[in-house]
């Protein structure tokens, strides 16, 4: 899909949003474009549900402005050019899974064959199912067909999988792929870090109703300290040569029974490159700093404020 001179999918211009004295959304600008998959993370209270909100147009900014694919929220919705797996929704317990779907597509103008809406969901193999009968998971399923009836540009997804088991989150997630790789724009909240950081291009971490960062998981890891951990081998004091490297006491572990080293710096690689060049270990090991070490180092220093989901 080339979207290189397409408006953007979201484009949040300083939106505020309070709810009497309760400061749910504080500031925010942010603009996503289209074909990006991008993950809004953040504890619950971040504000990740009220933004979602107001991009869906189900409640407006109290300062500010949003445009949801160029076009006012609500029309951009009404219109079905942007689809959502919410939280919650109204399912009908007695009605099988088809008879929801097809119940749901007479409301639209246009919509998708529906037999191809149901195997592009996966609940082809329990749609003569009652919803009330269903799994998580397999509800979770059917609010993803919902989603889907009228193609949408725009897929919104507010936790869309909590309370699943592992194997259908994988699943779920399976299927998320199959839909970015149509060129759709998802957009998911979540407060799982590694959902996070295994399914977005994109990470827009929220606290306390603001962003506190936008970016790559690499980008937010980026000044994080790695951990360098080798055998020494060489008759040479390991200190001596770490005042040499620059480094200071702290960062620097050794243990003369195991004779290991492990070293805390954001240089490993420059440091990697020294003792390996010069013969001084082996059994060389790094590892770089993930996602829920960028997220515990850009909020641990957040003050307090209060704000809702």
């Amino acid at each position: 899909m080339n979207t290189s001179s397409a408006p953007p999918a979201i484009a949040i211009d300083s939106a505020t949003k309070r709810f009497g004295d309760v400061l749910a959304v504080d500031n925010v600008s942010l603009t996503i474009n289209q074909g990006e998959v991008v993950a809004l993370l953040g504890p619950n209270g971040a504000g990740k549900t009220t933004l979602l909100d107001m991009v869906l147009g189900f409640t407006e900014p109290s300062h500010g402005t949003i445009r949801t694919l160029d076009s006012p929220p609500k029309h951009a919705t009404s219109n079905g050019f942007v689809g959502a797996v919410l939280q919650d929704g109204g399912l009908l317990d007695d009605l099988t899974v088809a008879e929801t779907i097809r119940m749901i597509a007479a409301c639209h103008h246009r919509h998708l064959p529906i037999d191809e809406v149901m195997q592009r969901a996966g609940v082809t193999d329990f749609a003569n199912r009652k919803v009330k009968k269903s799994s998580g998971g397999q509800r979770q399923r059917l609010r993803f067909a919902l989603a889907l009836l009228t193609d949408p540009q725009l897929l919104i997804l507010d936790e869309p999988t909590t309370g699943l088991d592992a194997t259908a989150r994988k699943d779920f997630w399976a299927t998320m792929h199959a839909e970015a790789d149509r060129g759709r724009t998802i957009v998911f909240a979540t407060h799982y870090l590694r959902e996070a950081d295994d399914y977005a291009d994109r990470v827009v971490l929220m606290g306390q109703g603001r962003i506190i960062a936008d970016g790559t998981v690499d980008d937010m890891t980026a000044g994080l300290q790695r951990k360098l951990s080798a055998q020494w081998i060489s008759a040479n004091d390991p200190y001596t040569w770490a005042v040499t490297a620059g480094l200071t006491p702290d960062q620097l572990h050794y243990d003369p029974n195991t004779q290991r080293i492990q070293i805390t710096t954001p240089d490993t690689d420059r440091l990697a490159e020294q003792l390996l060049s010069a013969g001084l270990i082996r059994h060389l090991h790094i590892v770089q700093p993930g996602i829920e070490e960028a997220f515990f180092s850009l909020t641990q220093d957040e003050p307090a404020q209060e704000a809702v989901s």
